[in-house]
Formats: C-alpha cells, sequence, structure tokens
C-alpha cells in the first residue's frame, strides 16, 4: 500500500521551481500534492520526482476525463517505484462511478491498486477508493465527515484530507479570503454541494456562503491554533493533513512538520 505520511503539501512554486520542493524533502514532508487543474501535469509530475530523491509525489488530482488513461501508465513505469502516487478524479459525466471504474479497468495491469488514489466524498465513491486503490483525498471537509470517511474505508486504506489554511487571526479578513478563493465555484459544483448537505449544511448555507459553512470548512488562526486544529483532522481518523503552502509564513514550513510529526 502507497505509504502517506503526516504532512504532505501543495505549492504553485512547483510550476517553475523543483528546488522547493527540493527543501520540503529536505524539512521532512512526505507527499507533494500536484494539483492538475484542468489539464495534464504529469509532465510537471516526472520533473519533480526526477529534481528529488525521495519525497513522494501525488498527482492531486488527474482527471479521467481529460487524461488519456494510457499517459498515466506510461510516466507510472518510467519513474521509480514508490514516488508517484496516482491521484484520479474528475469524472463528470452522467455515471461518475462506472466512468471511474472503467478507467481502473485500463490502468490495473501496469499501475497497481495500491499506487494510487481516488478524490472522493460521497459514501459510493469512498467505497470505490477502499477497494479499488489506496485510499481517498477529499477536499473542504470538517471533522466530523472525517471520522464517518474513516469508518467507511475502515483501519487499511489511506485517508489524505486537503485542507484550507488561512494564517490569519482576525475572523472576519479570514471569511473574506476563502469567499473569494474556490468555495464559491466550488458550491455551485453538484458533488461538493451534496456532501456539504451530507455534512448537514442546508441550502442557505451554500447559497450564501454562510460564516457557518465557511467557518466549518476552514482551519485558520496563529501557528498554535493551526497546528491544533490540523491534529484535530489526525485525530479524527486522516492519516495525512495536506496543506497549501501559498500564502503561509515562510517559517511556519519547517515548524509544522514538527508539530504534526
Amino acid at each position: 500500500m502507497t505509504t502517506l505520511g503526516p504532512l504532505g503539501a501543495t505549492h504553485t512554486a512547483l510550476d517553475t521551481d523543483t528546488a522547493v520542493a527540493a527543501e520540503l524533502e529536505e524539512l521532512g514532508y512526505d507527499t507533494l500534492w500536484l494539483a492538475g487543474g484542468q489539464g495534464n501535469n504529469l509532465p510537471r509530475i516526472t520533473e519533480v520526482v526526477r529534481g528529488t530523491s525521495r519525497i513522494q509525489v501525488a498527482s492531486g488530482i488527474l482527471s479521467v476525463d481529460r487524461v488519456p488513461s494510457a499517459s498515466v501508465a506510461s510516466a507510472y513505469t518510467e519513474l521509480p517505484a514508490g514516488r508517484f502516487v496516482v491521484g484520479l478524479g474528475g469524472a463528470h459525466g452522467a455515471r461518475p462511478l462506472a466512468t471511474l471504474g472503467d478507467y481502473l479497468d485500463e490502468l490495473d495491469d501496469v499501475v497497481p491498486p495500491s499506487a494510487r488514489i481516488l478524490s472522493a466524498l460521497g459514501p459510493r465513491m469512498l467505497e470505490l477508493a477502499r477497494d479499488r486503490a489506496s485510499g481517498a483525498y477529499p477536499y473542504l471537509v470538517t471533522t466530523d465527515y472525517v471520522a464517518s470517511a474513516r469508518e467507511i474505508l475502515g483501519a487499511g486504506p489511506q485517508l489524505a484530507v486537503l485542507m484550507n489554511v488561512v494564517a490569519e487571526t482576525d475572523q472576519a479578513k479570514v471569511r473574506e479570503v476563502v469567499r473569494g478563493g474556490s468555495l464559491k465555484f466550488l458550491a455551485g459544483m453538484p458533488g461538493y454541494a451534496a456532501n456539504f448537505r451530507r455534512m448537514g449544511f442546508t441550502e442557505a448555507d451554500i447559497a450564501d456562503l454562510s460564516d457557518r459553512l465557511v467557518d466549518g470548512l476552514t482551519v485558520w488562526g496563529d501557528f498554535d491554533a493551526v497546528a491544533a486544529r490540523l491534529r484535530e483532522y489526525r485525530a479524527a481518523g486522516a492519516d495525512q493533513v495536506v496543506v497549501r503552502l501559498d500564502g503561509l509564513p515562510r517559517e511556519w514550513w519547517p515548524e509544522l512538520v514538527k508539530a504534526l510529526g
């Protein structure tokens, strides 16, 4: 099974600066999650793996609607064993579970379940992540969600949770930052909206990006408050918490490893 340690990171500087990846590896981060966006970031993953020596590099997330399975299989076979974690998702058609299942079928002979992880939110997708991958990689979730996801996944599969972290002690400013980010767009996507409802948020919370919704999905405060909140996600059942390093004070980078290691 793919091993994911307690702390992962994603950072847009990696687009052009593999030295940042090497720095994070030296600091002790376990996994770099390189966002796929709307395209194919396999060349970027290859560059970062070859520019480092130990750290796992995960695609977070490659869209199965956009990236051919043959391209994923080719990249996987060309890289050192255990370094590339194949993160998959983005099946947005009428039958997303079937689409993702068919894609996994195409990878089975090359990329083992232990080397892949699925972007999963709902119960059926979590079950697929449990049965056909090493685990799940959800985003915008509460600690209660993490506990319920752990129940579905069971003790063995991995649960890596991407966090919204804002290094700000003024709650009004935190809410402004979060509402100006990706939450507004994602709240309009059926999969995320359905998961917000499953977590107990109302239609009004989702439509208005209410304080309750923003506060429930955001880790914020000074360093000690952020570290304590991230530890709560670990205690709820997350094997790894993944932080976006963009916007966080640089001096936090090594301290987060110490606090969560």
